[in-house]
């Protein structure tokens, strides 16, 4: 138990320093989505590991089919994948006090700052790390599939984690926030 506790430990940090992705939708208000049932994909998603895009369109049709809503070829609704993805730059600066001591000033020995007497002195040092980082977006949108009117888009960014298993679970969080609200309902709006 008391070697597994800082592993424990070490695991919560780590877990707790990852973000979870920004989710964003938006939809048309004057569409009832009570009419929709079937939907198809027009565009899967592209641009990121070929897994992780088979994972990311299985998550998609499970929400659906959840909601009740079933692939068809005669699809009312066309469903479009993007994801893309970029590399950012993170530069961190830390400045950090180099503190001096007494000492002697010039020609000779007193108290005061400055040439010429004692003094203290001290200053600064920085240090500067930069890392590199992928940066992705998941955009899903639906369009009614007779009059290509676009009626909902669901977004999602954030880091892109290193590990296939992360980045899985991260997947999943974006598409579980995506789909949380889905299908909208018109809110009453007042005058």
């Amino acid at each position: 138990m008391k070697r597994s506790l800082p592993v424990l430990v070490a695991i919560t940090l780590l877990s707790a320093c990852a973000t979870s992705p920004a989710v964003f939708t938006d939809y048309d208000p004057g569409i009832n989505f009570g009419e929709y049932r079937t939907y198809r994909w027009t565009q899967k998603p592209e641009g990121f590991s070929p897994l992780q895009e088979q994972r990311l369109v299985a998550a998609v049709d499970a929400k659906l089919r959840e909601r009740g809503w079933t692939q068809s070829t005669t699809a009312q609704v066309n469903l479009v994948g993007r994801i893309t993805t970029e590399t950012r730059y993170r530069i961190d600066t830390y400045n950090d006090p180099m503190w001096g001591g007494w000492g002697w000033g010039g020609c000779c020995w007193g108290s005061g700052w400055g040439p010429g007497g004692w003094g203290w002195g001290g200053g600064y040092y920085s240090t500067s790390t930069m890392r590199t980082y992928t940066y992705g977006t998941l955009v899903l949108d639906m369009y009614d599939a007779q009059t290509e009117r676009p009626i909902w888009r669901g977004i999602a960014m954030g880091t892109v984690p290193d590990s296939p298993v992360a980045q899985t679970s991260n997947l999943q969080a974006s598409v579980d926030g995506i789909f949380a609200q889905f299908p909208p309902t018109a809110i009453a709006q007042t005058p």
